[in-house]
């Protein structure tokens, strides 16, 4: 059976013209003293779980009947975090509890957990105390279950989720409304906010205000002034803020002063706003100076500018971002209480498009890079360790000097309003021009229409990778036979670039390619584990719970097969194939093989998980905050051949925490994961073909080309969705010594 995971396949609407595509602390959590809480429950509608269209093959032959078979089985997967399955996940956890808690204080749990930035425990804790209310009928906390769901993907940014767990909220409003209605309204309006749904969100924090406790309803005043400036309704922001107490805590007042700053500049006051500014610089918040001295840094940036002084607006946001560099990384709720949302990584695009308009392109490439190393700060959020250069950014300079002549690195970077790409090589580094300025969100809708039509096996895919190859590779202008290594952003992180197509060739068929999260982390890693013994570790089809997913026997063929090329190979299948034996053989090995399923997770992308073989009755799988916990510097690469294994969650900026920036970080010098769910032949074609071409000296960079033209020549394989799903990310150059 193929592998398959959790996949949102979204129908979008035609993009081009020429392309067709076929079809808390604050919020309490316990009653008030002698509320009783037995009243009946009713349980709350839940979202069904999505049945998936198997995909229309170009022809009825074995093949398409297995990609068929490929996506048949995402409809019982495909309803994670639903009312539904997180109430069956909470009785679940519940039942393995040793010691069971009551249900408030599983709900207190939630809201901690979310103020760490702990989203996937925030929910299960939720889950817990969503099962209990529903086992004994206790219909206030189910309302406060509800009300944390609702947090914690608010918090997260999954904001259908969020704004769906705010209205089950509002049904159960339990003995004191104020605790549920006040903050689930607030929710719904912060969906509204970052939606540019201005109207809509106001009127939810109204409708807050009139439900909240007094404690509460100065957070809700703050994110409707908020609301209202990005509305333009100037005036009633003014008197809403100037309405506000000042807040005890230091940091929300630094927030409000945030605010207010935000304010004076839609007030066309920038001098005015230069000033609190500047005093916000010199004094801020204890305990997080960096953080908030960095964001008032830039508000004296765009003070500056709006004052005509361009050099020092300039200057200011150079200090803002060598400050944010300095700055722990860490979530800050106080940030989601006070409705600013606010968005590191739109500093580094000012930055990036202040030195492009000057003609900068190096300096321009060299913040790219530094806003990729904050983002991976960022998405870990203090929650674990990076070890060694991980998060560190190198200049143009010194990656200039560490690419060979037919090298080149092309490091992409999608703004709100356009795509920027720079071509680095061992001369030097430019800026391309592209003719169209193609917008993130439209990029977005490319990327997923393109990979929907692969997915679905379009019979036109060849023509619609013409078309994206016109628009994203030939302004580009590198020559055939140029070894290319791409740093995408944003949506493109997503999108199988062997897969498009240039003067009538797919990009695999022309150039041999690797992907990177960062071209810093590549470069170093390529330097430090050029040449690698033949050491094999592989695990193969574990056993894990048929409700879970299907068997894999092409799999532990996979895997017998690969191992005849490496003599001395320790193999762990079904029962074996567990995160014991993962943790206890990995560190010391060279070479990993992964054959199972795998599932990402778009609530908190550390909790992306290997599905490998249940232990003592219940699941143990590997997820990717146990890899960041790992030593892996020993490891040469790792092959994650499973479905979507490369994919986790990518907002404006630009980080997919899933398993790829685990891996790599934990120190695995190259890793290959796949972008969809694969065929189980097709992949175990592309993998023995991968390893005997590695086992002969080859470099990885030209194995992973001549594995994927292997499957390609196969003309009921030809297809992009059987040979594109893998991409080769990391170190470009390694080689295993014969």
């Amino acid at each position: 059976m193929p592998r398959v995971a959790p996949s949102a396949f979204r129908f979008v609407p035609l993009l081009l013209a020429s392309i067709v595509f076929s079809s808390p602390a604050w919020a309490s959590c316990a009653p008030e003293a002698g509320q009783e809480q037995q009243e009946p429950a009713q349980t709350a509608p839940a979202p069904q779980a999505p049945s998936a269209a198997a995909p229309a093959a170009a022809q009825a032959d074995d093949a398409g009947t297995e990609a068929r078979a490929a996506l048949a089985a995402i409809g019982r997967l495909d309803d994670a975090d639903t009312a539904l399955s997180l109430a069956a996940d909470g009785a679940a956890l519940y039942e393995r509890e040793a010691v069971k808690l009551d249900g408030y204080a599983y709900c207190s749990q939630a809201v901690e957990l979310a103020e760490k930035g702990e989203f996937r425990e925030s929910a299960r804790a939720a889950s817990k105390a969503l099962h209990i209310a529903l086992q004994t009928g206790n219909k206030d906390l189910l309302g406060k279950a509800y009300r944390d769901l609702a947090i914690a993907f608010n918090y997260a940014g999954q904001l259908e989720r969020a704004e769906q767990f705010a209205d089950l909220a509002l049904k159960y409003p339990g003995l004191n409304p104020t605790q549920v209605d006040g903050p689930a309204r607030k929710v719904i309006g912060d969906v509204r906010t970052r939606q540019g749904r201005y109207d809509e969100a106001i009127a939810s924090y109204e409708e807050a205000q009139r439900g909240s406790s007094d404690r509460f309803r100065p957070l809700v005043d703050a994110s409707l002034a908020n609301a209202l400036i990005l509305s333009g309704d100037l005036a009633r922001a003014r008197s809403t803020l100037d309405g506000l107490a000042e807040p005890a805590d230091a940091r929300q007042r630094a927030q409000l002063q945030r605010t207010r700053g935000r304010l004076l500049l839609a007030e066309n006051k920038p001098a005015e706003a230069l000033a609190l500014y500047q005093a916000l610089a010199n004094a801020p918040a204890d305990g997080d100076e960096d953080f908030y001295r960095a964001w008032a840094l830039d508000g004296m940036s765009k003070s500056q500018a709006a004052l005509g002084d361009e050099a020092d607006a300039a200057k200011s946001l150079d200090q803002a971002i060598d400050v944010f560099d300095r700055a722990r990384s860490q979530f800050r709720s106080d940030e989601f209480k006070m409705g600013l949302f606010s968005d590191l990584q739109n500093v580094f695009e000012r930055a990036i498009r202040m030195h492009s308009k000057l003609g900068q392109p190096a300096l321009a490439f060299d913040i790219s890079e530094r806003s990729r190393s904050r983002a991976l700060l960022d998405a870990v959020a203090g929650r674990a360790e990076l070890k060694g250069d991980a998060g560190k950014a190198l200049d143009a300079a010194s990656l200039q000097k560490m690419l060979q002549p037919d090298e080149v690195v092309v490091a992409y970077h999608a703004l709100p309003d356009r795509l920027m790409a720079w071509v680095l090589s061992s001369d030097g580094v430019r800026e391309a021009a592209f003719p169209v300025a193609l917008k993130r969100d439209d990029l977005a809708r490319l990327v997923d229409a393109y990979r929907d039509a692969l997915i679905k096996l379009n019979p036109n895919a060849a023509k619609i990778g013409d078309q994206i190859g016109q628009l994203l590779l030939a302004p580009l202008g590198i020559e055939a036979g140029k070894r290319i290594v791409i740093i995408p952003h944003g949506p493109l992180h997503y999108l199988p670039f062997q897969a498009l197509r240039l003067d009538g060739k797919y990009l695999i068929e022309r150039n041999p390619i690797s992907i990177a999260p960062s071209i810093s982390i590549a470069a170093r890693l390529a330097e430090r584990t050029p040449t690698v013994a033949a050491q094999l570790l592989a695990f193969g089809n574990p056993t894990i719970d048929p409700n879970v997913a299907d068997p894999l026997p092409g799999a532990e063929r996979e895997v017998h097969e690969l191992s005849q090329q490496f003599p001395g190979a320790k193999l762990f299948f079904k029962d074996e194939a567990n995160k014991t034996n993962f943790t206890a053989n990995a560190p010391q090995s060279r070479l990993v093989h992964i054959a199972a399923h795998a599932m990402a997770d778009t609530l908190d992308p550390l909790h992306s998980k290997v599905l490998l073989a249940d232990e003592h009755g219940q699941p143990n799988y590997l997820e990717a905050k146990d890899v960041l916990g790992m030593d892996l510097g020993n490891v040469a690469m790792i092959a994650l051949s499973a479905c979507e294994s490369g994919l986790g969650r990518v907002d404006n900026g630009d980080e997919v925490l899933g398993f790829t920036r685990s891996f790599l970080s934990a120190g695995t010098s190259t890793l290959l994961a796949s972008l969809w769910p694969v065929s189980d032949a097709a992949t175990e074609k592309l993998m023995t073909t991968l390893y005997a071409d590695l086992a002969k000296g080859e470099e990885v960079q030209d194995a992973m080309r001549d594995a994927q033209r292997t499957v390609m020549a196969n003309p009921e394989t030809s297809h992009p969705f059987y040979w594109a799903p893998f991409n080769l990310i990391g170190n470009w150059r390694l080689k295993v010594a014969k």
